[in-house]
């Protein structure tokens, strides 16, 4: 166990949350997020387990040391990069071999969201570990609460291939979803993504572009696809960036004449419920669509007639 794990023992908050008497498996993995920014949003958890464990593997050990001693914990570090988490996802299998406790994190965020984590996780399941996840900050989470999207749901993407063929054609392929997806993006290519998207979504698909959550220079904008040209033009690419698109809006079309004209000659010989339903199997409009307008239709007739 780590030996300053005693300036957390005491620590009220602590205390309140419970943690010195909760369970704290040997021989497990724990998966644990991290602030995204904001260093406050750490969780009361994650400084727990993090005190307690016998060694953290993560994706930058430079930054991570960084965090630890802000916090006051000098557990060991180890290195598990995207290019050797096969070889870290072994070496922290030897910990666990040994009975010890190893915590997974990446440099911001929850490990395996877009980051590195995926396969350690995947390879310390696949040989009967335990993994324990311990949940904090998500950059897709934090966007999403503050967009005020309307679609029911979400695609969560990450990064598009930076290629910008691939990239093209993956904006097109998402263009075509109904739901609302999630992009991450640095501020390298940033315009360029963007560029993609004004391209291929419908001018009227409303979309988000959060930069820099939870820090000093937060910024989040709602736009619409058509806009993003010109929003281009006056924002220099800073921080990292989460893209929302929202649904594809619904297009609102009327009847057409002599649609119109063979409802209203048929609604005398069949109920509304059952002219809308052939109706819209002929015309592939929605069955409340036209129920609807049946409905707004009789009862202007009956008001006439009483008149």
């Amino acid at each position: 166990m780590n030996s300053l794990r005693n300036l957390w023992t005491d620590n009220a908050l602590m205390l309140a949350a419970g943690l010195p008497d909760q369970e704290l498996p040997a021989a497990a993995l724990y998966v644990v997020g991290l602030p995204i920014g904001n260093m406050g949003d750490i969780t009361l958890r994650a400084l727990w387990v993090l005190s307690s464990v016998d060694a953290v593997a993560a994706e930058d050990t430079r930054e991570t040391r960084k965090l630890l001693e802000r916090f006051g914990i000098d557990t060991r570090l180890l290195s598990v990069r995207e290019h050797n988490e096969r070889h870290g996802a072994e070496q922290i299998d030897a910990l666990l071999a040994e009975g010890q406790r190893v915590a997974l994190v990446t440099d911001a965020g929850t490990p395996a969201v877009s980051d590195p984590g995926a396969r350690a996780v995947e390879y310390l399941r696949r040989v009967g570990r335990r993994v324990i996840p311990v949940p904090g900050a998500s950059a897709a989470i934090t966007a999403l609460s503050a967009a005020g999207l309307l679609g029911t749901g979400f695609d969560f993407i990450g990064f598009l291939p930076p290629q910008p063929k691939a990239r093209h054609q993956s904006a097109e392929e998402l263009a075509h979803r109904k739901r609302p997806f999630v992009l991450y993006e640095a501020p390298h290519r940033i315009l360029a993504l963007l560029e993609d998207l004004g391209a291929a979504l419908t001018p009227e698909r409303r979309i988000v572009v959060a930069r820099e959550l939870t820090k000093k220079f937060e910024t989040i904008t709602s736009l619409t696809a058509a806009d993003l040209s010109e929003w281009i033009k006056t924002h220099e690419p800073r921080g990292e960036y989460v893209v929302l698109v929202d649904e594809e809006p619904m297009k609102e079309e009327t009847l057409s004449v002599q649609e119109e004209a063979w409802l209203k000659a048929l609604a005398p010989e069949l109920p509304s419920s059952r002219l809308a339903a052939i109706a819209a199997k002929l015309t592939g409009r929605p069955r409340q669509e036209i129920y609807t307008w049946l409905t707004v239709m009789r009862k202007a007739q009956e008001t006439d007639a009483a008149e």
